[in-house]
């Protein structure tokens, strides 16, 4: 089941100025906020729709100005350009795991239950969580801990990975919870669901291509077009508010002779969006949310 959108009235508002125009949702999920988006356009206007997981496809919308493309959002501005568009009104991104993905237990997302070691986002690609567990090296499995867990003891972690694998592979979500269990029980659902979020990044190279859609989104999105983007954990929300800033990832840009830099997007609103309290309470998955609005310059 795909579950409440969320952020889903402000950021349709935050995102259409024109009714006419052509929109992009990169994160089609179960079509909430594209059903949303549709609603809001005349019949002049256009969605395009992405989304790399092969589920995604049966909530396909029928309307003549609806295009779902099945492909990770990395590959937006060539696919568009496939359609013959070369620029857009606004970009619309939900990031991280659906309440879908997470919902079907072969696929290996969730905590709660024993399941594969998969947490593919696109099942037609070769790595998986299994084999980033199994034949990673051990550094490399404390560096992915570190960055994109943000676990302090990430190499005691990848430690008892390897000398666990040595004895048996590691097959299954509950195999790997296993190996923590002296972890105590007010801790332990916040600890593996760290785990589990470092390893699904790395399957899904998740940040590499949540860089390169911000990256492409600037480039076709029109003057004054708006970049609308969800995210749910503060490596995400990281990259995007710095790219909001000022373009970049990291590092400072070059600045004139008066100190000033060139602003890229003009921020809608100076704080990310949160949802209120009802929100949150109707859709637990809404809790982490963080929205942010940049209007190209």
């Amino acid at each position: 089941m795909y579950h409440n959108p969320v952020l889903l009235h402000k950021s349709i508002e935050d995102l259409i100025t024109n009714p006419d125009g052509t929109y992009v949702d990169v994160t089609f999920g179960g079509g909430g906020h594209s059903r949303e988006i549709l609603k809001k356009l005349s019949p002049k206007g256009r969605l395009f729709s992405f989304d790399q997981d092969l589920d995604a496809l049966e909530n396909k919308i029928d309307d003549e100005r609806f295009t779902l493309i099945n492909q990770n959002f990395r590959f937006l501005e060539n696919s568009l350009l496939s359609f013959g568009v070369s620029a857009v009104d606004g970009v619309l991104a939900d990031l991280g795991v659906s309440s879908h993905q997470f919902d079907v237990e072969t696929r290996g997302f969730s905590t709660r239950s024993d399941a594969p070691l998969d947490m593919r986002m696109n099942v037609r690609q070769q790595l998986d969580a299994k084999k980033v567990v199994n034949k990673y090296e051990e550094e490399d499995l404390a560096n992915l801990f570190y960055q994109y867990g943000e676990l302090r003891d990430s190499r005691k972690i990848a430690r008892q990975i390897v000398q666990q694998r040595l004895i048996k592979p590691i097959k299954s979500t509950q195999e790997l919870k296993d190996i923590f269990h002296y972890i105590p029980p007010p801790k332990r659902n916040k600890y593996f669901a760290q785990i589990f979020q470092a390893i699904r990044i790395e399957v899904n190279q998740e940040l590499e291509a949540l860089k390169e859609m911000l990256q492409q989104s600037y480039r076709v999105l029109k003057p004054e077009g708006r970049l609308v983007v969800i995210s749910y954990h503060s490596l995400e929300d990281r990259l995007v508010k710095r790219f909001l800033k000022n373009g970049m990832f990291e590092g400072e840009p070059e600045r004139d002779i008066y100190g000033n830099f060139t602003k890229v997007f003009t921020l809608l609103q100076n704080k990310a969006t949160v949802p209120d309290e009802k929100e949150i309470e109707e859709n637990s998955r809404a809790r982490s949310a963080k929205m942010r609005t940049g209007i190209k310059n």
